[in-house]
């Protein structure tokens, strides 16, 4: 079904269809160009320089380069961020060359660092977890451990009081959750690919954390410590790299986001 609109253009189903009319003097030609619109989501500190989404609208086909570049045309403070972000379409990690779609999902990615925009948490894989109330890293320790087990490695990552020499007050962590879930999971399954371990568990809280608190917990088990530490300092190292989890640091004289550590050069664009 067709709706006119004036001035030559058209909707036609989802697409927007614009009908340029050639001049009297020409040939009488129909050029048709097709567009497509979609779904910016913002994370982190870039929540804050935009919004936390946006919606766009590009010429149909089109890359994710094609829309980083309509992007910084039209927000120039994107400018500092070109090279060092990541684009996420429907929750997967995106190259420059990845193609978009009618109705695609897309996100803004800052260099990761450790309130979420959706409140259904907690989210939960066969490994990971992702929540806002405390950890209980007693509870997590006394069920991933087993008698076949050697040793277990725990990573806690605590809220200190202090960063770069500034009394810190409390933290607050943003989150893309169902990616960064996905991302946990991955990790997971990795480690256990890569190194003999039998059973291991990833918990990240989001929200609001006051000093003292755990942000987030690895438990590694294997029968043997030597697997079981390189597992956790692996799965630690390359979380703060990938998973699209944010932290924000309140002192006592501003806030800041933390700047994070640069995403592998096969995510970035």
């Amino acid at each position: 079904m067709v709706t006119p609109y004036q001035d030559g253009v058209c909707a036609c189903n989802d697409r927007v269809v614009e009908i340029c009319k050639s001049s009297p003097s020409s040939s009488e030609e129909t050029a048709i160009f097709n567009y497509m619109r979609l779904r910016v989501l913002c994370f982190g500190r870039l929540r804050e320089l935009l919004a936390p989404e946006i919606f766009v609208e590009l010429t149909s086909p089109a890359t994710v380069a094609d829309l980083w570049k309509l992007l910084l045309e039209r927000y120039p403070a994107l400018a500092p961020y070109d090279r060092a972000i990541a684009i996420a379409v429907n929750q997967t990690f995106a190259s420059s060359s990845t193609p978009l779609s009618p109705g695609d999902e897309v996100a803004l990615l800052p260099p990761v660092s450790g309130g979420s925009p959706e409140p259904s948490l907690p989210l939960v894989s066969a490994h990971a977890r992702l929540q806002r109330e405390t950890i209980d890293s007693a509870a997590l320790l006394a069920h991933t451990r087993d008698g076949e087990d050697g040793a277990v490695c725990v990573f806690d990552g605590i809220v200190r009081n202090h960063t770069r020499n500034r009394r810190t007050l409390y933290l607050e962590y943003d989150a893309y959750p169902s990616m960064a879930l996905a991302e946990m999971e991955k990790l997971a399954a990795e480690a256990l690919t890569r190194f003999a371990v039998r059973d291991l568990r990833i918990v990240h809280r989001i929200g609001h954390l006051e000093i003292g608190e755990s942000s987030v917990l690895i438990v590694v088990a294997s029968a043997h410590r030597a697997a079981a530490f390189d597992a956790c300092r692996w799965i630690i190292d390359t979380l703060k790299k990938t998973v699209p989890v944010w932290k924000k640091e309140f002192f006592e004289d501003g806030s800041t986001w933390a700047d994070g550590e640069p995403f592998p050069p096969e995510v970035s664009l």
